[in-house]
């Protein structure tokens, strides 16, 4: 799958897509909620570059440190996705809950904001695919 692993690559192709999916969120904020801020848009674009970061970081690990069972991208990411969109729900509870609103109506069934815990896991398995497959996974990623 991979030549020569390496976490450098592994960190820069998550921050590479998930500057791709802070970009869009950026550009069809004002879409999604026309009263929205500057720095809200920022902040998702800045956000998901992070979250590519850290996904990346992650796969240095491939069996969880204390359970001692494997842990494979395919796990790995899309929890590591979903539980930083799961925070970032909470420090923006009330935006994201307008935006939600916006989007489906307030009688709909996905109004909650906590549906962008999904889209975390979705953008986490794909951060962690092309992340792993380009620039590997293990302990063999640090040693490079």
């Amino acid at each position: 799958m991979f030549e020569n692993p390496s976490l450098i690559t592994r960190i820069a192709i998550g921050k590479v897509i998930g500057f791709i999916f802070g970009l869009i969120g950026f550009i069809c904020l004002p879409y999604f909620l026309p009263e929205s801020d500057c720095l809200l848009r920022w902040g998702i674009l800045l956000w998901y570059t992070t979250l590519g970061a850290i996904i990346g970081m992650f796969g240095v690990f491939t069996y969880h440190p204390i359970l001692k069972l494997p842990f494979p991208w395919w796990f790995r990411a899309p929890v590591v996705g979903a539980w930083m969109n799961f925070v970032l729900t909470f420090f923006a509870y009330d935006a994201m809950q307008a935006m939600m609103f916006t989007m489906f109506g307030e009688e709909g069934i996905l109004t909650s904001p906590f549906w962008f815990t999904a889209e975390g896991a979705i953008i986490g398995l794909i951060i962690g695919y092309f992340a792993t497959r380009f620039g590997g996974e293990g302990k063999a990623t640090v040693d490079r």
